[in-house]
């Protein structure tokens, strides 16, 4: 499939603008959810991402150490700062009792879905001021965004 005509000056503005926009964006998010992280809940950067990591599926010391590239036993640190917290179990495998199994516990739910909710809120406040059909137009490009990186170079 040919590549559609366009202006190519164009498209190196938008270029231009992604690099302006997208790593000042992300970065501010980031921090402010980092922020609430600790201000709010008393969690370190650190207990923050292992319990992200968890609920996206993660479920043991070894995984999240690789992930993290960090060594397992500074891992197994926060793990164990997070179990006294009650944030996440630890549930060793009927069938290999080498395996402990990750799980965040409700109250690990509700805490991210509360720094997520809060996150959002602010998020809300930043982009209020746009109207309707500018809130339309970011979302359609970003909708075209997340296409034009989600397809696969064959």
């Amino acid at each position: 499939m040919p590549a559609p005509e366009r202006n190519e000056e164009i498209l190196h503005q938008v270029i231009d603008r992604f690099w302006e926009t997208i790593p000042l964006t992300w970065n501010q998010i980031r921090g402010h959810i980092r922020a609430i992280a600790a201000e709010h809940y008393g969690m370190t950067v650190e207990q923050f991402n292992i319990l992200r990591l968890v609920r996206k599926g993660i479920q043991s010391a070894s995984e999240l150490a690789e992930v993290k590239q960090i060594s397992r036993p500074a891992v197994s640190q926060t793990i164990e700062q997070l179990v006294e917290k009650g944030l996440i179990t630890r549930q060793q495998s009927k069938g290999d009792r080498r395996f402990v199994k990750l799980e965040l516990t409700d109250s690990g739910h509700s805490l991210l879905a509360a720094i997520h909710e809060e996150n959002r809120a602010w998020m809300a406040g930043k982009l209020g001021y746009l109207q309707t059909e500018e809130l339309a137009c970011l979302l359609k490009g970003m909708n075209l965004l997340l296409e034009a990186f989600q397809e696969t170079d064959l």
